[in-house]
């Protein structure tokens, strides 16, 4: 089944929970309503006609111009994204969608983003949910272990983001 056929059939079963699509990305995907994501995500591994058993991979991109020269042009409001990328072994397809989130939570600053967890559904979200939270600064509710899992725990702030400011020194060692 095609990303278009994908789309439409998410379309006719959620409704409203499919916020929006692009099917002329190089990647053709579905933005899904961050209420709606734990129940779209079963029924894209479970429904017979698409069975998207591999969850590849979760990744969070910033959306965010710190160029102000840049910002009347970006076309954009600042915000994150969350990518889901899957595979269906049954089919040979693959499909995209993601969740679009504001920057901080009720947009206070340092309130992280918060998503439900697919580790329930896709047991591969585990770790791809503790590195976005890591190196991207999103909350996923209900993960079964959500700490860092690339940097120390003690680590400050999320280096993925676009406004992290790399720390000069880290316990004593100088950077650059």
């Amino acid at each position: 089944m095609v990303p278009a056929d994908v789309i439409a059939l998410l379309e006719s079963r959620f409704g409203s929970a499919i916020t929006r699509k692009n099917l002329e990305a190089i990647d053709p995907y579905a933005v899904v309503a961050v209420e709606g994501l734990v129940e779209v995500a079963t029924f894209l591994r479970d429904d017979p006609s698409l069975k998207f058993d591999l969850l590849n991979s979760i990744t969070g991109v910033d959306y965010l111009e710190t160029d102000a020269k840049k910002l009347a042009k970006a076309g954009f409001e600042p915000h994150l994204e969350v990518v889901y990328h899957l595979t269906s072994f049954t089919y040979k397809n693959r499909f995209t969608f993601k969740l679009i989130l504001p920057r901080w939570k009720e947009d206070i600053e340092g309130q992280l983003p918060e998503v439900p967890t697919v580790s329930g559904v896709w047991g591969t979200a585990d770790w791809h949910e503790r590195e976005t939270f890591d190196l991207c600064g999103i909350t996923f509710t209900g993960h079964p272990d959500l700490r860092r899992i690339l940097l120390a725990e003690d680590w400050e702030g999320y280096p993925l983001r676009k406004d992290y400011a790399f720390p000069l020194e880290y316990h004593g060692i100088r950077g650059r």
